[in-house]
């Protein structure tokens, strides 16, 4: 189950197939994608740093991928999270799970993304033209997370 955060972009297709690499029991994959936006409540938004505590982040990122092993019957899963400064249609996550079967992958991978939003250590400033501000939680995201409680 591995876990990075880093500041490098990363190559979805080739990190899918290390992922699925050697393990003929996997018949799903599912993967999910975040991507910066270049608009956000409305303001255009230049640039998306992102700002996380080494070592304490990945231990909890690791934490929720160790849960949705716990609740699904999946054989890997992977959560690569950038930080740094990102420009828009830069990519800034990515969750892919393996499984035998499509249902197990599409409800682990979705339970990663909502527990990642709401729960892992990132704290997120954008840069408007009015200058920079905080990202603050969305009633949304922490809506989605409560449905897996």
């Amino acid at each position: 189950m591995p876990v990075r955060i880093q500041t490098e972009d990363f190559d979805v297709s080739a990190e899918i197939a290390r992922l699925r690499e050697g393990n003929p029991k996997v018949g799903a994959v599912a993967s999910f994608v975040g991507i910066v936006r270049d608009l956000n409540e409305g303001d255009s938004v230049a640039s998306l740093t992102l700002e996380h505590y080494p070592g304490m982040t990945e231990k909890s990122v690791e934490g929720i991928v160790a849960e949705a092993r716990e609740r699904w019957e999946i054989y890997d899963a992977l959560v690569i999270h950038r930080v740094g400064t990102l420009s828009p249609l830069d990519q800034i996550v990515l969750v892919v799970v393996t499984s035998a079967h499509r249902g197990e992958s599409f409800k682990a991978c979705e339970f990663l993304m909502d527990y990642l939003k709401t729960r892992a250590p990132f704290w997120k400033k954008e840069q408007t033209p009015e200058g920079g501000r905080w990202v603050d939680a969305r009633a949304s995201d922490d809506a989605a997370a409560e449905r897996w409680t």
